[in-house]
């Protein structure tokens, strides 16, 4: 099974090459691509000094056009698995192995990594938390699946997922609206529980000020997903 990280990264220069050491560490039989989203920092120039496999993007596009240039790569590349991965520290390499565990036993499609089902490691700010609460709900409302992590970006796919990711992936906030949409089309879709950690550098793409637009964005977003054709 050819099984790769998908790591989308905005101005990560500073802890891409230990993540990347970690990779090599704990997860040798894995490959890995970065895929480098117009950062305005030195990220490429460190991906390129270390030769690590990196894919440049001239513009930014955002965490949607990121991680399906990812996917697209992926999908050209034959792989079986796709492990989304964080760029900024946040997500152990090593959860790789309990996310592909219900694919490689042909149990799932997408196994989605939530932090709430142990309550281990860093457990998110409190505003944050009743943002992931509030589309947990509305997924549960409109897939019938009971989700704990919907905003979680540490997630593994199957290859028929990678295909349909690598076609048609949501742009802005992707994370809650691709589970509406796996589900919708009927992919298998579970939870499995890891360990974040707390965000060593860069900041999230979901601030404070921009919380309540962020949902309201997000709920529409999954509205108008399930109501598509599949």
């Amino acid at each position: 099974m050819k099984r790769i990280f998908i790591i989308p990264a905005f101005n990560e220069a500073e802890i891409l090459p230990s993540l990347i050491a970690e990779i090599r560490e704990k997860t040798p039989d894995y490959d890995y691509v970065i895929i480098n989203d117009g950062s305005t920092d030195d990220t490429i120039d460190v991906c390129r000094r270390n030769h690590f496999n990196v894919i440049h993007l001239i513009a930014n596009l955002g965490i949607g056009g990121a991680v399906q240039t990812g996917y697209k790569y992926a999908l050209e590349n034959d792989y079986d698995i796709a492990i989304q991965l964080d760029g900024d520290g946040q997500h152990d390499p090593a959860s790789a192995e309990v996310l592909t565990q219900p694919i490689l036993k042909n149990q799932a499609d997408f196994v989605i990594g939530s932090r709430f089902i142990t309550k281990e490691g860093f457990q998110t700010t409190w505003t944050r938390r009743i943002g992931i609460v509030w589309l947990n709900t509305v997924l549960r409302l409109i897939t019938h699946q009971r989700f704990t992590d919907a905003t979680s970006g540490l997630r593994a796919i199957n290859k028929t997922v990678i295909k349909q990711f690598a076609d048609s992936y949501p742009f802005d906030y992707p994370e809650p609206e691709t589970i509406c949409v796996a589900v919708r089309k009927g992919y298998r879709v579970q939870e499995a529980p890891v360990v974040m950690r707390e965000r060593t550098t860069g900041r999230s793409s979901i601030r404070p000020f921009h919380a309540l637009y962020y949902l309201l964005k997000v709920t529409l977003a999954i509205l108008i997903a399930n109501i598509k054709k599949v």
